[in-house]
């Protein structure tokens, strides 16, 4: 059973995770550069796909790189702060709270993005190895396809395959990480409900065409 301490520890780092994974980059850097709130246009979600919608490559790449970025240091902080109490556990709970905090920003109203820049920066902190794994097949079905969402839906999907695939292999897997990226997975598929449906009526935007309104 595990201490009071451990317990404080684990939860203390679990809420630092989810404030760092609650910065909205999207819109941060839209009100820098003053561009229009990516929650006013296009899908309406504060990511960095919407906001290529607003004709800024610049914008997009920076909120691209300031979601992925807050992936990784969260998990990465965990580690450091962890110290010789931290666990396998601890270190899987704050990288679904950094996912949890972008999908559900306590800044923005507990309505986020999508997390799909932010679960690739949990990877790349997990491993390297898996986070490219898993961004080549993204960019291979986003190259394909066309699609932001199909490309997103599909590497969503084999995160997780390749974290239990590649135990031992290319990395170390542990449970607690597994199940903390299979709930990602799911939530990932879950955020992009809306996405599905459109890929199936043929009315879903392609990657780097405007959108002049908000349609969910």
């Amino acid at each position: 059973m595990a201490s009071s301490p451990s317990i404080l520890l684990g939860c203390g780092l679990a809420a630092l995770a989810y404030l760092i994974g609650s910065i909205p980059f999207a819109v941060v850097v839209s009100r820098i550069m003053g561009l229009q709130d990516p929650r006013s246009y296009g899908s309406g979600n504060p990511g960095a796909t919407n906001v290529l919608r607003s004709g800024s490559k610049a914008a997009a790449a920076l909120t691209l790189l300031g979601d992925a970025a807050k992936g990784w240091f969260a998990v990465w902080l965990a580690r450091r702060l962890g110290g010789a109490a931290l666990t396998d556990t601890m270190v899987a709970t704050a990288a679904l709270a950094v996912f949890l905090g972008h999908l559900f920003p306590v800044f923005l109203r507990f309505r986020g993005g999508k997390g799909v820049a932010t679960a690739l920066g949990v990877l790349l902190a997990v491993s390297p190895l898996l986070a490219l794994a898993t961004a080549l097949t993204w960019a291979i079905i986003a190259a394909c396809f066309r699609y932001s969402s199909l490309a997103a839906l599909v590497a969503a999907i084999f995160a997780p395959v390749y974290y239990f695939f590649g135990d031992g292999i290319a990395w170390n897997a542990n449970a607690s990480m597994g199940l903390a990226l299979t709930a990602i997975s799911l939530l990932l598929v879950y955020r992009h409900r809306v996405n599905i449906r459109r890929l199936v009526a043929g009315t879903e935007s392609r990657i780097g065409q405007k959108a002049a309104k908000v349609h969910g």
